[in-house]
């Protein structure tokens, strides 16, 4: 099993910056891609961010410009850098990562356990 402990959340003015930052635990894997999905009360989960092992990044239309993703492959760390916070950026953030076991032909799914993002106007 792939464990992803996340932490950076927590409560922000708008047009406050956050950093969030996720690590994946698993000796036996290869961690592939890695990313960021959100779920505001009432909402499904979206996509926010992804990152590719090869550091190619995508963004949600409604982040671009604002959010900045980015990935330390020696630590299986990826980070979410969100600035000019806005109320509708708030959620519950989710880790995400497909990695692959070393005994196994296909990736899998992993998820973190979230962590909120509350931004006040």
């Amino acid at each position: 099993q792939v464990q992803l402990v996340e932490s950076g959340g927590g409560l922000v003015q708008a047009g406050g910056s956050l950093e969030l930052s996720c690590t994946a635990s698993g000796s036996t894997f290869r961690i592939n891609d890695m990313g960021w999905y959100r779920q505001a009360p009432g909402k499904q989960r979206e996509l926010v961010a992804t990152i590719g092992r090869g550091g190619q990044a995508n963004y949600a239309d409604s982040v671009k410009g604002r959010f900045a993703i980015s990935r330390d492959r020696t630590k299986s760390t990826v980070y979410l850098l969100m600035n000019s916070l806005k109320p509708e950026d708030t959620a519950v953030y989710y880790c995400n990562t497909w990695a692959t076991a070393a005994w196994a032909i296909k990736e899998s799914e992993y998820w973190g356990q979230g962590t909120q993002v509350t931004v006040s106007s």
